[in-house]
């Protein structure tokens, strides 16, 4: 366990790493505003389309192979990211990047996820959270003190000396689990709760989205370091609170705590636009969003480890996780629309809005959950 976080950990690091660079780096070779979205969305892309496959196939021949493969595909491909010479060399290897991701968090999970006793699912997944927050959460500001010392190509070169570190870890030290035969997907899919569990995780991709992509663009007036404790505050205060919810996961009604944090980070999200003049402002409802994140998502993330015992880990978390990769990839691209069309801050409004339905969709789903 301790190994298989410290990797996710380690690999969430150099991907937080040149997340902030990414876009610097693409329009120094050139790229408009299309292929920026084409770099942006066919990473997101990918992902969503190849972690229900590779999750269903890891139950099938086991996961260790597909996560020390996915790790070993990151090392490489931080170098190829250094090598290209134009946006569509960028663009592929960005699709590349997602297919290799695509091995990664869902695997670890499903890992974290085979390994959780009855009735401790909050704590371990919340655990897992928290390493995967922590390693997104301190990339960022990692990244842009590399990028001001040693230059952008430097990062590059440490995201692939850290998730070589990961690989490593994984390949001497997570043990393999007993490949076992899962249900069909046609079965899972249709699966009540699952689809619950599904439309809370693309509603929850909705705000994070645009907390990553609008959010530095609504606070624009504020200074470089206003708007980083600000982005920080929300992922970073997500992290340290996983651990206390999710054991309260582990004793309370986690429908009821699903609902309750989903509720708060929205109303939080909606006012967001209305209150932004103000700096304090602002980081109060960052924090209550994150807040809101830390006490939802390891009770969802409990649900779907009991649905795992049911139909397959790896099945059950690739489909999570790609329901995450459906609301990254679709939200920045309604956002602008409604931002071209209405401004800036009905973006923000709508999308709270849709989390809004998704949230009450989940209740209405998840009733009989026990």
């Amino acid at each position: 366990m301790l190994a298989l976080l410290v990797a996710v950990f380690s690999a969430m690091l150099g991907l937080g790493i040149v997340a902030p660079l990414m876009p610097l780096y693409a329009e120094s070779l050139g790229a408009t505003g299309l292929w920026l979205g084409i770099i942006f969305s066919g990473f997101s892309l990918s992902r969503a389309i190849f972690m229900p496959i590779i999750g269903k196939v890891s139950d099938k021949y086991g996961k260790k192979q597909f996560l020390a493969l996915g790790l070993l595909m990151y090392s490489i491909i931080s170098v190829a990211y250094i090598l290209v010479r134009n946006v569509q060399e960028l663009a592929v290897v960005r699709i590349v990047h997602g297919f290799s991701s695509a091995m990664v968090i869902p695997t670890a999970m499903a890992y974290v996820s085979e390994i959780a006793p009855k009735g401790e699912e909050g704590r371990y997944m919340s655990t897992f959270n928290l390493s995967f927050l922590l390693g997104i959460g301190f990339g960022p500001i990692l990244g842009g003190i590399i990028k001001d010392e040693f230059g952008m190509m430097f990062a590059f070169e440490i995201m692939s000396i850290l998730t070589a570190f990961a690989f490593l870890l994984v390949l001497l030290f997570v043990p393999s689990v007993k490949p076992k035969h899962g249900v069909k997907f046609q079965k899972v899919i249709l699966n009540r709760l699952l689809k619950a569990l599904l439309i809370f995780r693309v509603s929850n991709a909705f705000r994070l989205a645009m907390v990553m992509s609008f959010l530095p663009i609504l606070i624009s007036h504020f200074s470089g370091f206003q708007i980083g404790m600000i982005v920080a505050i929300i992922i970073l205060s997500n992290a340290l609170f996983q651990r206390i919810f999710g054991t309260l996961a582990d004793k309370f009604d986690r429908v009821k705590l699903v609902v309750f944090g989903a509720i708060l980070s929205t109303i939080a999200f909606i006012v967001l636009p209305f209150l932004s003049i103000s700096f304090l402002a602002t980081l109060c409802l960052g924090l209550i969003i994150g807040i809101g994140g830390a006490i939802s998502m390891p009770s969802a993330s409990a649900m779907a480890t009991e649905l795992g015992r049911k139909f397959g880990h790896g099945a059950v978390m690739g489909l999570f996780n790609m329901a995450m990769g459906v609301g990254m990839t679709s939200s920045p691209i309604l956002a602008g629309i409604i931002m071209d069309i209405m401004g800036l801050t009905w973006a923000f409004v709508l999308t709270g809005l849709v989390s809004a339905i998704g949230t009450a969709l989940f209740y209405h789903l998840s009733r009989t959950y026990e």
